[in-house]
């Protein structure tokens, strides 16, 4: 599925938080046409009240969608994963049910969720906070030292850790 030239992919509420929490919702937008579900939108309502403003905001100028889990496939993956002894969030178990029906990428960080996603539905592509600054630098959206800043803040400000010193040893 494409939209305006860029692919589509379903955020988990982890990869949102990372670019809404630094106000760069459009490094997110600029790679992917992103999907939320309305579950993400409640963990986002619920607990993010600063990054709530900045979601309503990209919400509103359509640089985001707001998506309902609704089909029987979505539903029965959902529900499967919400029983799942993994103890996946909400959230995480409706962005996978969204991604692996629709057939598009998943953008999501919480390292248990992607092994058990990758374990169920190996086909699904998972993009991570990572992987996506890691493309925007390489197309040249984004420089190493605005990475490494962004990297640093969300260390710093946000609890959200990589595992590299810089995104220079990524490349």
């Amino acid at each position: 599925m494409e939209i305006h030239d860029r692919e589509i992919a379903v955020s988990d509420t982890s990869v949102l938080i990372n670019f809404l929490a630094v106000d760069r919702v459009d490094l997110l937008v600029r790679e992917y046409q992103v999907l939320i579900t309305n579950h993400v939108r409640r963990e986002v309502t619920n607990h993010y009240p600063d990054e709530l403003v900045r979601l309503e905001q990209a919400l509103s100028a359509g640089k985001v969608t707001e998506i309902v889990v609704a089909s029987k496939e979505e539903l029965e993956t959902f529900a499967n994963l919400i029983g799942s002894p993994k103890r996946l969030g909400v959230g995480e178990c409706a962005a996978i049910a969204a991604a692996v029906h629709r057939t598009v990428p998943i953008a999501i960080d919480d390292r248990v969720a992607i092994r058990h996603l990758q374990d169920r539905y190996p086909a699904c592509r998972v993009e991570t906070t990572q992987s996506l600054m890691v493309k925007l630098i390489r197309k040249g959206a984004v420089s190493i030292a605005l990475a490494d800043h962004l990297k640093s803040e969300w260390e710093n400000k946000f609890r959200f850790r990589l595992k590299v010193s810089s995104f220079a040893d990524l490349l």
